[in-house]
């Protein structure tokens, strides 16, 4: 989609700070992080949401790199979280299928990212 900002960043037409990418997915900093860590992960494809029938290998390849990136910022040890916002209620700003990877500080039970 040529006015989707996460295929523009996918494609490397946009610039973002890439912390993980393999040839299905993207993984980079967000622009605006609710924690110390928040990377978000999205595939290359665009698809609507996780409901927009994902092909298997794509989320494969989302949680590797999600394991990738708590590995290599260290929250896999002191804990993390992993959000996908679906559709306008939940709060999803851009319609392009990603997830939120928190961490680094107490998440305790506060608001979720959009």
């Amino acid at each position: 989609m040529s006015d989707c900002v996460f295929c523009g960043i996918a494609s490397h037409e946009i610039p973002a700070t890439v912390v993980y990418e393999d040839d299905l997915v993207i993984a980079f900093k967000d622009l605006e992080p609710e924690a110390p860590v928040h990377v978000l992960v999205i595939p290359k494809e665009h698809y609507g949401s996780i409901i927009d029938d994902v092909p298997d290998d794509v989320l494969v390849a989302m949680r590797h790199a999600v394991v990738y990136v708590a590995h290599e910022t260290g929250i896999d040890e002191t804990g993390f979280r992993v959000i996908t916002n679906t559709g306008d209620d939940a709060g999803q700003t851009v319609h392009h299928f990603h997830m939120h990877v928190l961490g680094g500080r107490d998440l305790g039970a506060g608001l979720l990212p959009e």
